[in-house]
């Protein structure tokens, strides 16, 4: 398709058609999230599963694709579904209003995707939905902390096992190891210093939030467009990468 011709003439014609017929699931379609779904809708995936229960609010409009001062209330999974289908109207699209979690995460994993994205930031969701990925042997990029941040010479992808300077991932290493979750996690991390620790009682808590329906009130983290961008767009490019050499 001409719509894809730049990706085609870089990657090849074989390449470019396992895109289009993979599927990724995304999960969290927030400051990260979105930007990981733009950048595998630009490249032609085909077949995407977007996953999110919450909506725009004014103090999202700083770093997410999907905020706008017209977007406000709106569901997030809705709006990253029309933004797809405006960027590609031939991939197939599926949108889900669910919070992750121990019920759910079954339902969004079914199918299995090609590729999973994890963007949520609820660290007890983020845990189950690691080692069920892990232990159905479904391949899986996830988001580590990108709040806080400033400096992009920092941002690295490694095995979750091997990252470090990161609190979330130290936390999640930690807490996964003990459900005998090894290697074979790919993440996305920044080895910033950083002035943060995850603390019992922030174990069910988003890592950036102000109020929510399914919570109590939390800190709120500053962060950038640009970090949180390039989180979401690094890990588009690994999947990518993952996915034009899958046999």
């Amino acid at each position: 398709m001409e719509r894809f011709l730049r990706t085609e003439r870089l990657i090849g014609v074989e390449a470019l058609r396992r895109l289009n017929n993979s599927l990724v699931t995304v999960i969290g379609l927030g400051a990260v999230g979105g930007y990981a779904v733009e950048g595998l809708a630009r490249a032609g995936i085909g077949n995407l599963r977007l996953v999110d229960f919450d909506i725009v609010q004014k103090h999202n409009i700083n770093r997410q694709i999907y905020a706008l001062e017209t977007t406000i209330g709106q569901k997030k999974m809705q709006l990253a579904k029309e933004r797809v289908l405006a960027i590609n109207p031939s991939c197939k699209v599926e949108s889900l209003d669910l919070f992750a979690d121990q019920e759910t995460i079954p339902e969004i994993l079914d199918p299995q995707p090609d590729i999973l994205v994890d963007a949520i930031d609820s660290l007890n969701s983020k845990l189950r939905l690691l080692e069920t990925a892990y232990k159905n042997k479904i391949e899986v990029i996830s988001s580590m902390g990108a709040a806080l941040r400033t400096d992009t010479n920092h941002i690295h992808t490694a095995d979750l096992m091997d990252s470090w300077k990161c609190p979330l991932a130290k936390r999640i290493r930690k807490k996964l190891r003990r459900r005998e979750v090894g290697r074979g996690i790919t993440c996305v991390y920044s080895t910033e210093d950083i002035v943060f620790d995850y603390v019992e009682p922030e174990d069910e808590q988003p890592e950036d939030f102000t109020e929510s329906e399914r919570g109590r009130e939390r800190r709120v983290l500053g962060s950038l467009p640009t970090i949180t961008g390039i989180f979401g767009l690094t890990i588009a490019n690994i999947a990518i990468q993952k996915l034009r050499e899958k046999v």
